[in-house]
């Protein structure tokens, strides 16, 4: 098996390599730490910012959707009345069917065959 800590372990090399590097960019003075506080200040404030930002336009949006779906309301009765064809034949007025008449005829049922009881 082999030595973990042998100085030819690549794995044991880039973990040194790692090491070495956090402990340089740890902050030890006072102005590195205060430059991380105001770091993070500033991260807290545009997310802050941001959901704000996005709660408002979210109101935004659904205060539009009423009107947004009358207008599209409105433009999908004007595009069916240019598609309307006059089914009539020219009449302008028509007399409705009676409560017995359909639109295709006249159907009655016919009995060719006595029913058994």
């Amino acid at each position: 098996m082999p030595d973990p800590h042998n100085s030819r372990n690549a794995a044991w090399q880039a973990a040194n390599r790692w090491r070495a590097r956090a402990a340089q960019t740890r902050p030890d003075s006072l102005a590195s730490s205060i430059k991380l506080f105001f770091t993070w200040l500033l991260f807290g404030a545009m997310m802050i910012i941001a959901l704000v930002l996005g709660l408002v336009l979210l109101l935004i949006g659904w205060a539009m959707m009423p009107f947004l779906r009358h207008r599209m309301k409105k433009r999908m009765e004007a595009a069916r009345a240019h598609q309307a064809t006059d089914i009539g034949g020219g009449n302008a007025r028509r007399e409705p069917p009676g409560p017995h008449e359909t639109l295709e005829g006249h159907y009655s049922i016919r009995d060719d065959e006595p029913r058994e009881r």
